[in-house]
């Protein structure tokens, strides 16, 4: 399981910049070039994934379920010569929460681990996770977080969806693993663990923590008054 402390080792602070929402996926769809890849095993784990601080909370089969049926739904297209499986390990969560200051930036993400597995081969593709943060996006209704604006299940579908597009673009990232050429990084390893590192600073800081609490205890007083 990743932690704060080891992120905090390994990567130095970067800014990580949240892309649009991923869209339902339809026959118009555009489909990457992912040479010979076929999806094979479709395998998520929740179980254990820590949740951010002034986080809805969600059990893992919620996320487990929507973010299986998301990857299948977008990688569920490719139809390869060879199969190739893909791990996932839902390392964290934060489902933004109403009555959260906008001062502590409330954020729906995951914190994921991915390895993919050539199935002829036996083997991992890469030897080390590749740790992927995803946010919900920057739509009008996530400016200041979407715990006013969405339902727990929204967040979930919409950061599922994300996730789906994301992992499709880091494969075309590979795309020697397939047989074609690859595509320049999305973001970098670096980038996604500095933002994950961010999302869970709260969690690991109970002076910082107690201050948020302190501070939406105050402003949820403040509206009950009015």
């Amino acid at each position: 399981m990743l932690t704060f402390r080891t992120l905090f080792a390994i990567f130095a602070t970067l800014t990580l910049v949240a892309c649009g929402e991923a869209k339902v996926v339809t026959e118009e769809t555009p489909m990457l070039n992912l040479g010979d890849f076929s999806f094979g095993h479709n395998i998520v784990v929740a179980e254990g994934m820590q949740q951010g601080a002034f986080s809805r909370t969600a059990e893992p089969e919620e996320i487990q379920a929507s973010l299986t049926a998301a990857l299948q739904e977008r990688l569920g297209r490719y139809d390869g010569d060879k199969l190739y499986h893909l791990g996932i390990k839902v390392e964290a969560y934060a489902l933004a929460m109403p009555g959260i200051p906008v001062l502590f930036k409330p954020k729906s993400a995951y914190i994921l681990t991915v390895t993919a597995w050539d199935d002829a081969a036996g083997a991992k593709l890469n030897e080390e996770p590749r740790v992927l943060t995803i946010f919900e996006g920057t739509s009008a209704k996530t400016l200041v977080g979407s715990g006013l604006t969405r339902k727990k299940e929204e967040q979930i579908e919409i950061l599922s969806r994300n996730a789906a597009r994301r992992i499709e673009r880091w494969l075309e990232e590979n795309g020697e693993w397939f047989g074609v050429a690859s595509k320049g990084p999305e973001t970098t390893q670096e980038e996604d663990a500095a933002a994950a590192l961010e999302l869970l600073e709260l969690n690991a800081d109970p002076e910082a923590l107690a201050a948020a609490e302190k501070a939406a205890a105050a402003e949820k007083a403040a509206s009950e008054e009015q």
